[in-house]
């Protein structure tokens, strides 16, 4: 299992596929030897899926943005990264800006789109300055710009736009209203964003580390790609791990990694719970750590979040809530009074003041939110009050300050 942890202290670092070697303008010049149907074709052998957490087939949403008719087309990378416990994205931006722009060239001459827009996080604004001086030394190399290294008619350039802090603008949507100046709010759909997107024209919106993905998939080939992980979650993923371990740090392992393979390689000791997929994912006990980290299993966009034995599940659980809470625009009504009535139960429970009836509710309750809130974050929201409560029953329930629990 071949792996890399981040360290701050180190330059570069080797890992099997994201974090294996290339050189800036490298997949420039090779698409130009590609048709865009080629490129179309590898990236389909490849089976690259959203490395944002959707998963979303790539090959899929480029012909289709690709596909579609227009004057003008647009490539979003979306580094809104948001998540809780998830950092591997500022890793990317920081260190590998060669993986992240020559994709998005590479995604603006297979769709067609002549602009590209990094919709950068506002607390990564750190970022901002040294990512446009990239962007200009790639100008002065001709890697965009007009006429891309002399291919005539092949123009291309980028631009950063500043985020203002929203977690739901990591939804595409959302995301495409904060780039338009308005409210951060999901769109309804359909309309799609491969049809009517940024400005109403057709606009592919791809995760950092899906175009890093892209760049070494044109340079070494789909089928090369597909060799990592499983045969539904192909390649290899990176992993943002924070909490009770010995190694936090952002690790590139292939898809299918067992979560306790992942713990040992962190040196997580007396683990109790592992919360997969940030605040939005699913928290697992120890009688679940022998699972896959997969589409087919459990899918990820890349937040691992550690508990020992000393923490407390329900404190776990609310600061969740919490957040959720916070963060909801507030658009529709499942999300925006679904998750305060989630929150109300967890303080219920920490009060005593619960029946078990009640709290059942509560989880049909979040069971509806995720098939009726508009969009991924009242959808996902309920994920943690279900799975927390369920794995972790007996903790949770039998607390010292008992409680009315009838029926």
């Amino acid at each position: 299992m071949e792996a890399i942890i981040f360290n701050p202290k180190e330059k570069r670092r080797s890992g099997p596929v994201i974090f294996s070697e290339y050189k800036r303008g490298d997949a420039i010049r090779k698409i130009l030897t590609m048709s865009r149907e080629d490129i179309l074709f590898e990236l389909k052998d490849s089976k690259l899926k959203g490395r944002g957490g959707a998963g979303f087939p790539t090959s899929t949403k480029w012909m289709l943005t690709a596909a579609a008719k227009s004057d003008k087309k647009f490539i979003v990378c979306n580094a809104d990264e948001g998540e809780p416990g998830t950092f591997k994205d500022r890793v990317l931006l920081s260190e590998y800006p060669e993986l992240v722009f020559d994709g998005m060239v590479i995604g603006g001459y297979t769709i067609g789109a002549q602009q590209g827009i990094l919709y950068l996080r506002g607390e990564y604004e750190y970022l901002l300055k040294p990512l446009e001086d990239y962007l200009e030394e790639m100008r002065k190399d001709n890697l965009l710009g007009n006429n891309i290294l002399g291919k005539e008619g092949f123009n291309f350039d980028i631009y950063i736009v500043l985020g203002s802090g929203a977690y739901v603008c990591g939804e595409e949507t959302a995301l495409i209203e904060s780039l338009e100046g308005h409210r951060g709010e999901p769109r309804n759909r359909p309309p799609y964003p491969i049809n009517t997107g940024y400005l109403g024209k057709p606009t592919c919106v791809n995760n950092v580390e899906t175009l890093c993905a892209v760049t070494h998939i044109v340079m070494k080939g789909g089928s090369w790609f597909a060799k990592f992980g499983t045969d539904k979650s192909t390649g290899s993923k990176l992993f943002s791990v924070s909490g009770d371990c010995e190694k936090p740090g952002v690790y590139e392992l292939p898809w299918g990694t067992k979560v306790s393979e992942l713990l040992e390689l962190v040196g997580a000791k007396n683990t109790k719970a592992v919360q997969i997929g940030g605040a939005s994912g699913i928290c697992i006990p120890k009688s679940q750590f022998d699972r896959t980290i997969a589409y087919e299993d459990i899918p990820t966009g890349g937040s691992i979040i550690i508990f020992n034995e000393s923490r407390d599940m329900l404190h776990v659980l609310k600061n969740f809530m919490e957040f959720f809470v916070e963060e909801s625009c507030g658009q529709c009504t499942p999300c925006r009074i679904g998750n305060y009535k989630l929150l109300e139960g967890v303080e219920m429970i920490e009060r005593g003041e619960y029946t078990f009836s009640y709290i059942n509710k509560l989880k049909d309750l979040g069971r509806t939110m995720q098939v009726t809130s508009k969009c991924g974050l009242g959808q996902s929201s309920p994920n943690p009050f279900i799975s927390i409560l369920e794995n972790f029953r007996d903790e949770i329930f039998n607390r010292p300050n008992g409680g009315r629990n009838g029926r």
